[in-house]
């Protein structure tokens, strides 16, 4: 749909044009738990099982992925902060829905790597700096709630997907699990993306957060230079890796995502070796994202009077609990304390550290600022998988990996505590 008509339908519209961003978003949110982890952790063991496949083997299709994802990063950051998150988003949804339905398929380790790396790639960057582009740069005083709205639609994916998974892998094997999962995510995620999104509200004469524009305002017309606001933060990418809360939330970001990535894969594989049964896993996968989504819908509410770095030294102490109280689960409820624990923590750290970057920097450049920072967090991302899986290949079991994580959680609780806004360059009111 073209600026043009989208225009007319934005005025046709008895609300504002941001709710249907935030709208087209949510869907995004769902479609992308396609090949997150906790999808993927599924199908670990029957596909281990008929290929014979270590877990170190497929966990580097994780790890490859993010890699991939980092080297793209910056450069889609760029062109984010340029023509807006409608091709971002719509073409990582399509390469996902495609390679995970290529991925029903397969018949080697090779396939396996071809197809997955593409999706997980398409995860990790493309669809992060979409989804996070279009709330930062349509809600600025809203922002927390709407990246709580944003998480909750996600975490409800990523409730349902593994679920759907689990119960098509038992009653129709793998292969159909991947088929199926691939098409629900084109169905749910392309064509909203394609047809509905626009870069920023100014560049249709509209303000953020739904606020109305003066009735002289008039729709950019040059995409690249709509203007911004005043009292918005406007660093560029040069300013900002010059200042402390840069290398801080880099900091924290390197430390925390091995953890997200290395547990959220490696769960189910763990809790069955402890001697839980497939559904009593599955439940506690599922059980993990409902907290996370409790957790990211809570944010949105309390991230405006709770510091930034507070928030975030939270969620490091609770991914540290949940890796110690793993070490020592045998039982169902042992494993969903493990999971409350987990899902809260990264359900905090999924709301808040995008708003953290948008907050800090602003929306002109948050592309290209959030493309370097999600450079460091995908190949800390791709760290935590491929470490799990050697440690656990190595002693037998996840006792050692679960003990790092429970340590970097508590380094990345302490880089939270070392985080400042910016004081260099223009400033923004951050609580």
């Amino acid at each position: 749909m073209n600026a043009t008509r989208l225009q007319r339908l934005a005025q046709a519209l008895p609300f504002h044009y941001c709710w249907m961003i935030l709208t087209v978003v949510c869907f995004a949110c769902v479609s992308r738990a396609g090949p997150a982890v906790a999808t993927l952790s599924m199908f670990v063991t029957p596909m281990t099982a008929e290929f014979g496949w270590s877990r170190t083997e497929l966990s580097g299709a994780v790890s490859l992925g993010g890699v991939l994802a980092a080297i793209a990063s910056p450069m889609i950051g760029v062109y984010l902060d340029r023509q807006g998150p409608r091709y971002v988003l719509g073409g990582a949804v399509l390469a996902t829905g495609i390679t995970l339905m290529l991925l029903s398929g397969i018949q080697s380790l090779l396939g396996f790597y071809l197809f997955y790396c593409i999706a997980r790639m398409s995860w990790a960057g493309p669809y992060d700096l979409g989804i996070h582009g279009a709330v930062s740069n349509w809600f600025v005083a809203r922002r927390a709630w709407a990246a709580s709205i944003a998480q909750l639609a996600q975490t409800s994916g990523l409730i349902v997907m593994p679920f759907i998974a689990f119960t098509l892998i038992e009653s129709q094997g793998w292969r159909t699990g991947w088929m199926v999962i691939g098409i629900i995510v084109l169905v749910v995620g392309f064509l909203p993306s394609w047809l509905l999104m626009v870069r920023r509200p100014e560049d249709m004469g509209l303000k953020p957060d739904g606020i109305a524009a003066p009735a002289s305002a008039e729709p950019a017309r040059s995409v690249v230079g709509s203007p911004m606001p005043a009292g918005e933060p406007q660093f560029t990418r040069g300013e900002a890796v010059r200042t402390r809360a840069f290398w801080t939330l880099a900091l924290f970001t390197a430390l925390i995502y091995p953890v997200q990535a290395g547990l959220s894969l490696h769960q189910a594989a763990h809790l069955i070796e402890r001697g839980l049964t497939p559904a009593a896993t599955a439940m506690a996968v599922s059980f993990f994202t409902l907290s996370s989504a409790i957790s990211g819908f809570s944010c949105g509410f309390i991230n405006r009077w709770l510091s930034i770095k507070v928030a975030l030294a939270v969620s490091g102490m609770l991914l540290a609990g949940s890796a110690l109280t793993m070490t020592v689960t045998t039982t169902l409820p042992e494993a969903l304390l493990a999971g409350a624990f987990f899902g809260l923590g990264i359900g905090a750290v999924h709301v808040i550290l995008p708003i953290a970057w948008a907050d800090y920097f602003g929306r002109r450049s948050f592309g290209a600022i959030r493309g370097v920072a999600l450079s460091i967090q995908v190949v800390a991302q791709a760290a935590g998988p491929l470490l799990s899986g050697i440690l656990r290949d190595a002693t037998g079991t996840y006792l050692v990996s679960l003990a790092c994580f429970a340590t970097l959680s508590v380094l990345g609780a302490v880089a939270a505590l070392l985080t400042r806004a910016p004081v260099a360059g223009p400033k923004a009111a951050i609580n």
